[in-house]
């Protein structure tokens, strides 16, 4: 599944995104950035309330398929700066993150 798929099914808010044909393969849930990045794995749709500028840079190093900010937690300016330079997709959803991650597993 793509992260298109992901937006339409789900019915996520896209906040950033050039291009939604990123392949999902898998979901990872957490707000600790250290212990994200040393755990989620290429292609995880990152389900976080963490929308500052540091969230990028993980997502960027952890090589996630997206962020998805749970609870219609916030993006801040700068981070959606970071985001658009990095080419990560950010989305939002109103639901937590144990609803999206459900749904994301009967998906994939």
């Amino acid at each position: 599944m793509d992260v298109k798929e992901l937006v339409e099914k789900l019915n996520l808010t896209v906040l950033c995104s050039d291009e939604l044909g990123r392949k999902v393969t898998g979901c990872y849930c957490g707000d600790l950035l250290s212990w994200v990045m040393s755990r989620a794995k290429e292609g995880d749709a990152w389900l976080t309330v963490m929308g500052n500028i540091n969230s990028i840079g993980v997502a960027v190093l952890a090589d996630v398929a997206c962020i998805v900010l749970t609870e219609n937690a916030a993006l801040d300016d700068d981070a959606l700066m970071r985001a658009k330079q990095n080419d990560v997709i950010v989305l939002r959803t109103d639901k937590n993150s144990y609803e999206i991650a459900a749904a994301i597993s009967r998906l994939i």
